[in-house]
């Protein structure tokens, strides 16, 4: 999952020397389509390897390890402001942080009772949920309807026992928040500058999850090696798609943009056959086709729309 960011957050300037500059030069030189597929497989990827981490660490601790690493390296290149914000600022600012966190332990412990590919599908339905209440046209039930046979199609009725009914419920709760973060972040984007609202939130969303993650995790959390593996999944989950992301959307179209992230779920379903060994079966490949067609279907009326 990741942000539609606005701005860089590895920006630190024109003319200053730092890491937002050399990304930016590389990124030129790669067509901007090419970097959304490029952000989507490193979101899945950091995806990937924290479903690997499970086997030594609860859920819990590993969303802490990848935000705690995201708010790090987000907040020493954006250090995000606090002086001068108002009451309102601070309420927007810090419901954003624990939507944030919300919608990672949700997706987290989704993801340890679920395959990537209908992890990621259910979660999905948060953003085509926003896209449709913003919607009064009648063929916007047509993407519904799929999300929902989609949904019904995933669901263990007692043919597979790969997928769980908690799994789902913690999918879906992830994607409830995903629609709460999207209407947040635009409300963040409103009141601070740049990126300094996800940064800021990002550091929040730490403070928040950290509790649950030294209780859960304990001292086998500071282990070196998973230090390592949870700042990896830091950057290909947060930093480095949101830098792509934001290259690709100064170059391209959004409706475009829009319509390569809805293929987000069938990347998923691919990365955790390759990387986790994650059969789905024929109906459920159907299924996640029916939740991307949706998003697909939404994505392109409401840009048409707009």
């Amino acid at each position: 999952m990741t942000a539609f960011a606005l701005d860089d957050p590895l920006d630190r300037g024109p003319g200053l020397p730092g890491p937002g500059n050399v990304l930016r030069t590389a990124a030129d030189s790669i067509p901007p389509s090419s970097l959304v597929v490029l952000a989507i497989f490193s979101v899945q990827l950091g995806a990937g390897f924290a479903k690997e981490l499970f086997a030594a660490l609860p859920p819990s601790a590993v969303v802490f390890l990848r935000i705690g690493a995201g708010a790090l390296i987000m907040g020493a290149f954006v250090r995000p402001r606090l002086k001068g914000l108002s009451s309102r600022d601070w309420a927007v600012g810090i419901g954003f942080g624990v939507t944030l966190a919300l919608m990672n332990l949700a997706f987290y412990e989704a993801l340890s009772r679920l395959p990537m590919g209908i992890a990621v599908a259910i979660e999905f339905l948060g953003p085509l949920g926003v896209a449709v209440a913003a919607s009064r046209r009648r063929i916007d039930l047509l993407w519904v309807g799929l999300a929902g046979a989609g949904v019904a199609l995933l669901a263990p009725w007692g043919q597979s026992a790969s997928v769980s009914w908690i799994g789902i419920a913690f999918a879906m709760l992830a994607g409830a928040c995903w629609a709460g973060y999207i209407v947040l972040s635009a409300a963040a984007g409103r009141r601070f500058p740049g990126t300094s609202g996800l940064a800021f939130a990002m550091i929040v969303s730490a403070v928040v999850i950290a509790p649950v993650g030294f209780t859960t995790g304990g001292t086998e959390m500071l282990r070196p090696e998973l230090l390592l593996i949870g700042l990896g999944v830091g950057l290909l989950s947060s930093v480095i798609p949101y830098s792509l992301e934001l290259q690709a959307l100064r170059r391209m179209p959004k409706r475009v943009f829009g319509i390569l992230m809805s293929l987000e779920p069938a990347v998923a379903a691919l990365i955790g056959l390759v990387l986790l060994g994650e059969f789905l079966h024929a109906q459920q490949w159907v299924a996640v086709i029916c939740i991307v067609a949706a998003s697909l279907g939404s994505t392109r009326m409401s840009r048409r729309r707009e």
